[in-house]
């Protein structure tokens, strides 16, 4: 996906004057190697000019790492190190940065041979606080080659999603629908994570969809949709219309994007949606999410950002679905009992009108969206993208800012089962061990809205950790504790 950033992490080894530097010079290269064998060695730079034992060495690596393109730094205590020195390397590196240390090689070294980095580890955290510098600390930072390059490994999905947010703009289109209000958006704190926003109208939209009427482009577009959609091609006659929104999609990302690099958008989807357009963009919502421009309905700000941080971290496709309806006891019953380790209260259904990208459905067929037609001609509801979700993996959360201005979040791990849900939409039945407690005393106690992102894997460790780097306070981050384990809210009786 070009619509998120490549990273390379410049690695600089420092040293306490007092401690040999042939520790450091020597651990750096092991880290290297080990990092290169596994990983290859196009995430990361080797800062070859200098281990930095002090003010001037910095400033040397600093220019170094800059000059050879790293967006991300690794500071690395092949002993114990210089809390100065290491400390204002990464107040002036203005990216994601972390901080990693060597453990002691061999017992049979450990007079000249030893670096006391786990001390000096100490020292570095300390320094950090007290210059407010965020950075990356991974669960077990000293270990020796191999172990700190799965340690570097795990900071690039990190360090891929802030560098992300500091290029961002989300583009919205219009006013939350009329009782959305759980979409609210402040957006104080957008400007916080350094995101920027651009607010318009749905007139606004409306114009530029028109000043695409009889775009020359719309034919070829319209037989890619053809194709991609293939046996679930049962609405052709609305693609011209779809094709025609989302080159006016593309074209204002591309005019309205200005310095930034990535954008994410917003939109709008009723209840004059489909009146004055004349269709439902859940599909064109799909395939721009496919495209690397994820897409939310229902002009949820903080869902749009939430996809993208998912995007980031996971490299793939994301989706954005209601947490939306109980599993029937005779469906649990009939496909679920017996066959998977969940009780009901684990289970519920993920579901959206059709806007999660064919690549994660089962199998898709262009339709009506069927709630919306309760109440409005069906021709003017045409375009939702319907199946079922495919099955496997995924991580279910959210990003929100509070009424009142504070960063929350939730990340949770689970998986949707291969089981027909025997409905309609974009759905899936979803499975999180204890779902119902997590309900009640995360997303209900939380005041979350009832939508949720999801990636298509097991993110939620570098999840937690974008969260926490970005400002989130550790206490409100939420997560599915396990059995036995209380939440605060929780009734002891």
């Amino acid at each position: 996906m070009n619509h998120i950033p490549e990273i390379k992490i410049g690695i600089v080894a420092v040293s306490r004057d007092c401690f040999p530097e042939s520790l450091s010079v020597s651990r750096r290269k092991s880290l290297i190697d080990a990092y290169t064998k596994k990983y290859g060695h196009k995430d990361i730079y080797e800062c070859p000019v200098c281990i930095v034992e002090s003010e001037l060495h910095m400033v040397q690596a600093l220019e170094n790492i800059k000059k050879a393109g790293c967006n991300a730094l690794a500071v690395y205590l092949g002993n114990f190190g210089p809390e100065i020195s290491e400390t204002l390397l990464a107040k002036h590196f203005s990216g994601p940065k972390m901080f990693l240390a060597a453990a002691e090689e061999t017992g049979s070294n450990l007079v000249s041979g030893r670096g006391d980095a786990y001390c000096g580890m100490l020292n570095a955290s300390y320094n950090l606080k007290l210059r407010n510098i965020k950075a990356f600390i991974p669960e077990y930072p000293v270990g020796d080659a191999e172990q700190c390059a799965d340690m570097i490994h795990e900071f690039l999905p990190v360090a891929r999603a802030v560098v992300g947010l500091s290029e961002l703009k989300i583009i919205s289109f219009g006013p939350r629908p009329l009782n959305f209000l759980a979409c609210n958006a402040p957006i104080k704190q957008l400007y916080n994570l350094g995101v920027e926003i651009e607010e318009n109208s749905e007139l606004d939209l409306f114009e530029a969809f028109h000043k695409h009427d009889n775009d020359p482009r719309i034919p070829s577009l319209v037989e890619e949709m053809t194709a991609e959609l293939g046996e679930g091609n049962k609405k052709p006659n609305i693609l011209p219309k779809l094709a025609q929104y989302e080159l006016t999609l593309k074209d204002w990302v591309n005019e309205h994007k200005g310095c930034r690099k990535y954008a994410t958008i917003a939109g709008k989807c009723w209840p004059a949606f489909q009146t004055q357009f004349g269709f439902v963009p859940c599909y064109v919502n799909s395939r721009l999410t496919a495209q690397g421009i994820p897409v939310s309905c229902e002009v949820d700000i903080y869902g749009a950002l939430s996809e993208y941080i998912g995007m980031a971290v996971s490299q793939d496709i994301v989706t954005l679905l209601d947490i939306n309806n109980t599993v029937p006891r005779d469906l649990y019953e009939a496909d679920i009992r017996g066959k998977f380790n969940y009780t009901q209260k684990d289970t519920f259904m993920g579901f959206h009108c059709g806007n999660t990208a064919i690549q994660k459905l089962n199998r898709c067929e262009m339709k009506y969206q069927f709630i919306m037609a309760r109440s409005l001609p069906e021709e003017v509801t045409q375009g939702t993208l319907e199946g079922d979700i495919v099955p496997g993996d995924i991580t279910f959360f959210r990003l929100q800012s509070t009424a009142d201005n504070i960063l929350r979040a939730y990340v949770t791990q689970g998986e949707v089962l291969p089981v027909a849900t025997r409905s309609f939409g974009s759905i899936g039945v979803f499975a999180i061990p204890e779902m119902g407690r997590f309900y009640r005393h995360v997303l209900i106690e939380g005041n979350y809205p009832h939508h949720g992102a999801v990636a298509f894997g097991h993110y939620g460790k570098a999840l937690y950790e974008v969260f926490k780097y970005i400002g989130v306070p550790v206490e409100e981050i939420g997560y599915n504790r396990p059995a036995g384990d209380r939440y605060p809210t929780e009734n002891p009786f």
